[in-house]
């Protein structure tokens, strides 16, 4: 999941790069399987979340030390890509929980 807010208005070229590297294949898994495994996809997806809040912070003191290059805009929208990432990790956890909660409570 890429985050990262382009400096310039979004054109043709930035929507298609931007599509290619959505759907690109995740690299292999280190074991050697082929196969890249939930684990390294969750910290991918934890990494992403932790870039996007480190950088809608980094907008928001821009912002607030009245830099001129960066726009009140792209700031919101860096906040609430952050809000948004943050949200469905956590919702991720919780099915997670629920998941081992209900593995666990299974009669064997």
């Amino acid at each position: 999941m890429d985050l990262r807010i382009p400096s310039s208005p979004l054109t043709a070229t930035h929507a298609a790069s931007a599509a290619r590297r959505a759907v690109a294949p995740r690299p292999a898994a280190e074991d050697g399987t082929g196969s890249a495994g939930f684990s390294t996809a969750l910290r991918g997806a934890l990494q992403s979340v932790s870039a996007a809040q480190d950088q809608s912070t980094a907008l928001q003191r821009e912002v607030q030390l009245e830099n001129p290059s960066v726009s009140l805009e792209q700031t919101m929208v860096a906040i609430q890509k952050a809000q948004i990432g943050f949200q469905s990790v956590v919702h991720v956890r919780n099915r997670m929980v629920q998941a081992y909660s209900d593995i666990m409570n299974m009669q064997v």
